[in-house]
């Protein structure tokens, strides 16, 4: 046995650069069995897919990968993937995350935070509220783990204010557990009464050491309920917006390059569909997690106790001194969320399909979401973010201070995460191999069967199959490997492909079970209080009702939006000859088995 443990060390040190060296050999029969052009774009898929959610490269290597697989195997000429990786969408996501930048630069998203907090009050069913609809509301713009990793320290604040430091609770907590403790707590117990009698003469009530016990239980879980809510706001949050998370852009970029004719998404239109079904989701988490955790039953919310009341004051004045503390806002706040505003505004009314928008002034079909986004985030570079004022000129004693803009190239450098902008790449240049190289019509042929599936229960499937997945893989891989196929499916249904592909998209983003989901619910996780049982318990339901809230809105206000209860003249494959081999029976089975 010792051996073997040994071994198994050993292997699990070297587990990475095992898979890298055996998936491309297991995967080899795929080359064979298949047709040529599709086998060999699927042995690219499954290998990429299999790196992505093993982790066995950085994420944003095995996105390059494309870049030497597809042409070495001879699928598409290098000159054809290499543009693949900064599509104009990439443009759009840079912007987005430069806006971001300069909002976290001048500590805007603090006065936001703390403003929230003071509105909603600190009852904690109350204060989860809070804490999930501001950061729901910042990671609409901001990227979802940087909304996590700035809320998680104010939240922590405010729990320590409310109920004490962590370490004490967990002892309070724990003490009536353990047998051997009955002695201190006899002792412990008595030492507690008498210092109640001191301090507050002998009209106390006496608080027994199981009130104590059960009352740090309960703010335990308030605790866990907080640290959980922020990373499930932010990933649902993220879905409101086609720059909040990299799926909704990965969306967007197959769309043009599958139906180049179809106009009907853009940052507006997705915002009227998907704003709403954000709302939904959200209250229906709130209800969830303030039950599992924030006592909406229990009497935290409700019943009047001294020392509780006196703790919610306490914390009232923290979040009220915290703001205090900003000051009044800075000229480079004020600035910064003038050019927020503007940013949005200009990408609702680019083209919101029912009124005619401000792109009409420029040549048809010139001006893209991208235009917009550049040209905003390019003022930031040279705004002053003090204000200027015309006594300066004039003073010859002012000092000579040099011009600061809103935001530094350094600064956006470094908070940009690039690694993201390669993966967009690589999803686009994947998803282009495997329209060139037919294998997403051919596996669209062979999901024939799942054409007969009525299309409203097809898209609780599909989202709930994606929810699932991509609880192992990242959102983004999880997108790029499946929505290829989701889109060929809905072809051969002959349903609308966005009546499959938004679903799709939205479902990706609620990866709520793991702490490896996504990056939001590993920083949570790694604050150390929360147990990965906890997250299964919670994400499970959570994954249900996101899944339920996505096809109530598909199947109501989306097809009244994006007419989705007709097949569209865009999606006829009218160049595309749907051509489909017949292939041999034992070659669906082992396609299968890899999927």
């Amino acid at each position: 046995e010792m051996k073997l443990s040994a071994v198994s060390k050993k292997l699990w040190c070297v587990h990475k650069q095992l898979i890298l060296l055996l998936t491309p050999l297991l995967l080899l029969p795929l080359l064979f069995t298949l047709p040529e052009k599709e086998g060999k774009c699927l042995y690219v898929v499954v290998l990429m897919a299999v790196f992505w959610c093993t982790d066995a490269l950085p994420l944003a290597v095995t996105a390059m990968l494309p870049v030497c697989l597809f042409p070495t195997l001879g699928i598409l000429p290098s000159k054809q993937i290499c543009p693949q990786y900064f599509l104009e969408t990439n443009f759009l996501f840079l912007s987005g995350l430069i806006m971001a930048s300069s909002v976290e630069e001048c500590g805007l998203h603090h006065r936001i935070a703390l403003k929230v907090l003071t509105i909603v009050g600190v009852k904690p069913a109350w204060l989860i509220l809070g804490m999930m609809m501001t950061s729901s509301f910042l990671s609409m713009w901001l990227s979802n783990t940087a909304t996590t990793a700035m809320m998680l320290p104010i939240a922590n604040a405010i729990l320590e204010n409310l109920f004490g430091d962590l370490e004490t609770l967990k002892q309070k907590s724990k003490f009536a557990e353990d047998p051997d403790s009955d002695i201190i707590i006899g002792t412990l117990h008595t030492f507690i009464v008498l210092l109640q009698v001191s301090v507050h003469g002998l009209h106390t009530e006496v608080r027994t050491m199981e009130e104590i016990q059960s009352e740090s239980k309960i703010q335990l879980k308030v605790w866990k309920g907080f640290l959980i809510c922020i990373p499930y706001a932010a990933s649902i949050g993220g879905t409101a917006t086609l720059t909040g998370t990299a799926p909704n852009l990965i969306l967007i970029g197959q769309l043009k390059s599958h139906f180049p004719d179809c106009d009907l998404i853009n940052f507006g239109s997705w915002f009227a569909f998907s704003f709403p079904l954000m709302l939904l989701f959200l209250f229906l988490a709130w209800l969830w997690i303030a039950f599992l955790y924030g006592g909406l039953n229990t009497r935290l919310c409700f019943k009047k106790d001294e020392q509780r009341s006196q703790a919610e004051a306490r914390a009232k004045a923290l979040i009220v001194e915290d703001y205090r503390k900003l000051g009044p806002i800075k000229f480079a706040e004020g600035a910064v969320s003038f050019f927020f505003i503007l940013f949005a505004v200009l990408l609702f009314t680019r083209d919101p399909k029912f009124v005619p928008g401000w792109s009409v002034l420029f040549k048809k079909g010139y001006v893209s979401d991208a235009v917009t986004g550049v040209i905003i985030v390019s003022i930031l570079f040279f705004f002053p973010s003090q204000k200027p004022s015309l006594r300066w000129w004039l003073d010859p004693q002012a000092s000579n201070t040099p011009y600061v803009p809103l935001l530094s190239w350094k600064k956006a450098q470094e908070t940009v995460p690039w690694n993201i902008m390669l993966l967009l790449g690589g999803g686009f240049a994947m998803a282009k191999a495997c329209e060139e190289s037919g294998l997403a019509s051919w596996i669209g042929g062979h999901l024939q069967p799942l054409a007969k599936v009525p299309p409203a229960a097809a898209v609780i499937l599909i989202t709930a199959f994606l929810a699932c997945f991509t609880e192992l893989a990242s959102n983004t891989a999880t997108i790029i490997i499946f929505l290829p196929v989701i889109t060929e499916l809905a072809i051969h249904a002959s349903v609308n492909p966005l009546y499959f592909m938004i679903p799709a998209t939205i479902g990706c983003s609620y990866a709520f079970m793991l702490p490896v989901s996504t990056p939001p619910n590993s920083i949570a996780f790694a604050s150390g209080h929360l147990m990965v049982k906890d997250m299964v318990k919670t994400g499970f339901v959570m994954n249900i009702l996101g899944v339920l809230s996505v096809s109530l809105a598909m199947n109501t206000w989306g097809v009244a939006m994006f007419n989705l209860d007709t097949f569209p003249d865009w999606a006829h494959p009218l160049n595309k000859s749907a051509v489909i081999d017949d292939v041999h029976f034992s070659s669906v089975q082992s396609l299968n088995a890899t999927v």
